[in-house]
């Protein structure tokens, strides 16, 4: 890979948008190459369709040949054992088992029987309602999932979409009733070339292509010996999912009631008697191709290549996030270098022509260690008292006034000091699995690494989880930090496993594979219990007791002021909202990539983490600016509870962000049924709470940074 012309922030980009679309691996560690004649596993995983959120293993199917379980020779594999899953496969569903399929490198095999399947009545309507949902079912061989080819447009470019649909549906033309037929041969082409060094001198292959054409095949078709069709190429007649009538003795089986059935089989199938099974003929051929124009470090490129079309799109993206978030610079420098010098500027000059010195009772220099944006040599008020001077106060206005009351404890501070060190904790998760993917540690070949690495990540990330904790919690006065890491450590895991649990409950019931098993329910328990637990009190016991509390250079006065009437557009939910559309403005292009990848193209990858990383940069700054900018408004209009206002308008976007997967779910999406439409709203919410946390801490933080920096004031003179 070659490093981009260009330097600075423009170069770094560029490399990281380009790098993750070739997603790298580990060359003498990764490949596999096969001797000619060697058995190579075939692998069936799972059923999954872009319009319901309910996947199910393959071999659960009602229609598809179960597995005989004999031995695989070569292999080490029973037909039908399961491989075992890392806990990232396990959590998207995946379900990995060996099959019956022979493959042998280099050699063909023009058709071969699997076997014949008998389905009842109601087996046959189940599988009708997977080829109305548009199943597509994943095989895998040499890590590589079966693809269905496309070729684009123009016909230059050839590329993958990866799983091949079960069946189709047509409509009848008498009638416009819908006729599903289901594929029952499968053509499976493996592309491959030699291998490099010295396993190529042996004549070793290695596997770049995974390509599977299925085909509906009637029963009207001849069929040889074997029960092979004789002829492939021309087909006549598709294998239809429909009983036919029963004309025959009243020997055969029949329904005990002949009244119409509700269900997916037309209306002249319910009121007539049925036979009571289909046989379904499976068959499968095999060839082998071979393909030196891929490389097997970029054979994943064909899964991404009808996706760097959107590349101009993601760079519009990029350019219209700097162009808000250099704005929102623009507007917090003015803040800084011109609006706050000049009124403490103006403030020094106006108490120097009045030529009095007000002095209060107590005085005490400014630490040096604590420098801000006001003179550090001046004096301060620790007692947050006031001359009551009326020429002095005339001066005194805005922002300037809170200085005694701008670092009073907020109110339920000890539930904000635990979602603090969750969001950093979350956040810490967030930049690692960005990183890992825009430098293609993280990539389609690691299947369910994403999700293993994250929860790596976010378990790990609890010391950082109870340092920050405890660090605002003794900034808030606290005193009991155990309790707090308790409450750290609890909240935020314990609110999603409860969600998930529940969840869960639903999706056992649908025997889908999407359910979490109870044995990895418990390992999750026992891993948040025994690992993530004692890490926050860990990282609580360090924040709190080395570190100790951020030390603020103005004392805070015993009464608190009164707030005055703050203006429409200052109120907490309006300006959380307004605020909050800015950050969702610089990530919304970006966020259309997303929810693609996520809930319309489950067959795919989403590859483009270069862009993400750096959008997701840009998205902070902006975060902070916002945040910035929100609470020197509040602080002018003299309200000092800026505490929970900066986190709430910090994840304000999230609210944006959740309100687009409601239109995305109604205008986007087809998604069918109960449980799938409560799976996308529970994982939407809990998505958005998850990014409200982190970006919310972001705002927390800026906010706290910026209102140490401008205070203390200097002290007045009389």
């Amino acid at each position: 890979m070659v490093w981009p012309r260009g330097s600075g922030l423009l170069g770094l980009t560029t490399f990281l948008a380009l790098d993750t679309a070739h997603a790298f691996y580990i060359p003498g560690w990764s490949v596999k190459s096969y001797k000619p004649e060697q058995q190579i596993p075939l692998m069936v995983n799972k059923i999954y369709s872009d319009n319901t959120q309910l996947q199910y293993a393959y071999y659960d199917l009602p229609f598809v040949c179960p597995p005989t379980g004999k031995n695989k020779a070569g292999t080490g594999l029973l037909s039908g054992q399961s491989i075992s899953l890392n806990l990232g496969e396990i959590l998207r569903g995946d379900r990995i088992m060996a099959s019956d399929i022979e493959l042998a490198m280099n050699v063909d095999r023009p058709c071969n029987v699997l076997c014949s399947r008998n389905m009842s009545y109601g087996q046959v309507e189940r599988t009708r309602q997977l080829v109305r949902d548009g199943y597509v079912a994943e095989w895998i061989v040499d890590n590589l999932p079966g693809a269905t080819s496309f070729v684009t447009v123009d016909k230059t470019k050839k590329y993958y979409a990866a799983g091949f649909k079960l069946g189709y549906t047509e409509m009848s033309p008498g009638t416009w009733k819908a006729r599903y037929y289901l594929h029952n041969h499968h053509t499976i082409v493996i592309r491959y070339r030699a291998a490099a060094g010295r396993a190529g001198e042996r004549g070793e292959k290695i596997i770049v292509g995974f390509e599977v054409y299925p085909k509906s095949i009637g029963p009207g078709n001849r069929r040889d010996s074997d029960g092979c069709p004789v002829d492939l190429q021309n087909i006549d007649g598709a294998f239809e999912l429909r009983m036919a009538a029963n004309k025959t003795s009243d020997s055969a089986p029949r329904y005990a009631d002949s009244s119409p059935r509700p269900g997916l089989l037309d209306e002249q199938e319910s009121e007539d008697s049925v036979d009571g099974n289909m046989s379904i003929p499976y068959t499968y051929s095999i060839y082998f191709r071979e393909d030196n124009t891929v490389e097997w470090s970029r054979r994943w490129d064909l899964y991404f290549v009808n996706q760097e079309e959107g590349s101009r799109i993601h760079w519009l993206a990029i350019l219209n996030s700097l162009i808000i978030c250099g704005l929102l610079t623009g507007v917090v420098s003015i803040i800084f270098a011109r609006t706050i010098r000049a009124d403490i500027k103006a403030f020094k000059d106006s108490s120097a022509e009045d030529g009095k010195l007000l002095r209060p009772k107590r005085k005490q220099r400014i630490p040096k260690e604590k420098p801000g944006l006001l003179d550090q040599g001046e004096e301060a008020n620790l007692d947050g008292n006031i001359s009551s001077d009326d020429e002095a106060l005339e001066d005194v206005t805005g922002w300037k006034l809170l200085h005694a009351d701008v670092f009073r404890s907020p109110h339920s501070g000890n539930l904000l000091a635990p979602l603090v060190g969750s969001g950093m904790q979350l956040l810490f998760m967030a930049v690692g699995l960005v990183l890992l993917s825009a430098l293609g540690v993280l990539n389609p070949s690691f299947r369910g690494g994403f999700i293993s690495v994250g929860v790596g990540l976010f378990v790990f990330a609890g010391i950082f989880s109870g340092y920050f904790s405890a660090r605002v919690y003794k900034s808030f006065d606290g005193r009991d930090y155990k309790a707090n890491a308790m409450v750290t450590a609890v909240l935020f895991p314990g609110l999603v496993f409860a969600l998930i649990f529940v969840l869960n409950l639903f999706v056992w019931a649908q025997a889908s594979s999407t359910a979490i098993p109870f044995g990895t329910l418990i390992g999750i328990v026992l891993l948040w219990l025994c690992v993530q637990v004692p890490l926050v009190f860990a990282g609580s016991y360090y924040g709190f007791v080395r570190a100790g509390a951020w030390e603020h250079s103005t004392r805070t006065a015993v009464i608190p002021r009164q707030v005055p009437q703050q203006a429409w557009y200052i109120k907490s939910t309006q300006s959380i909202l307004l605020a909050g559309l800015i950050p969702f403005a610089v990530i919304f292009i970006e966020l259309l990539f997303v929810f693609q990848s996520v809930w319309q193209d489950k067959s795919g990858y989403y590859y483009v983490f270069g862009f993400l990383a750096v959008v997701s940069v840009i998205l902070a700054v902006t975060i902070a600016e916002v945040t910035v900018v929100t609470i020197y408004i509040q602080l002018c209009s003299e309200n000092y509870h800026w505490w929970w206002q900066s986190f709430f308008v910090g994840g304000g976007s999230a609210l944006w962000v959740f309100a687009y997967s409601m239109w995305y779910y109604f205008f986007k999406l087809h998604i069918t049924g109960f449980v799938s439409s409560m799976l996308f709203f529970s994982y939407s919410f809990m998505a958005c709470c998850v990014y409200g946390l982190l970006t919310g801490t972001i705002g927390f933080l800026s906010a706290y940074a910026f209102v140490r920096r401008i205070y203390p004031l200097p002290s007045l003179r009389q």
